[in-house]
């Protein structure tokens, strides 16, 4: 199939589909012609690729991970190093969690103290 066709069964549009050839995630043939041709398995790799950058991986990531991939969901075969690589974005994703309720708390402390010093005072 030709990358519109691929783009109409994904609901991906081709830019993108580009971008996922250009960053290894997907392998078209070319026709005689020079267009991209993909297999019907193409369409489950998108799928795959779309749910995997809705978990958070990025196109770098998921390169290292879709190959234990398997099924639209997707589910992840025993691969060496997988559970290590998902293990550590995991954490990486924690670190930026608490990163970020620090700020959060350190923001409303601010806000919560200016609020407090432009209060009108009561008058007697």
């Amino acid at each position: 199939m030709l990358i519109g066709e691929l783009s109409r069964r994904t609901g991906v549009r081709t830019h993108q589909l580009r971008y996922y050839e250009a960053q290894g995630l997907l392998e078209p043939s070319r026709s005689a012609g020079g267009y991209r041709e993909f297999t019907e398995d193409a369409v489950l790799t998108v799928m795959q690729i779309t749910k995997l950058l809705g978990a958070g991986l990025s196109t770098e990531e998921i390169a290292y991970v879709l190959p234990c991939a398997t099924g639209p969901a997707p589910n992840m075969a025993p691969c060496p190093e997988l559970l290590d690589g998902l293990r550590a974005r995991l954490q990486a994703l924690d670190d930026r969690l608490a990163a970020l309720t620090r700020s959060r708390e350190a923001l409303a402390d601010y806000v919560a103290a200016t609020e407090r010093s432009t209060a009108p005072v009561p008058s007697r």
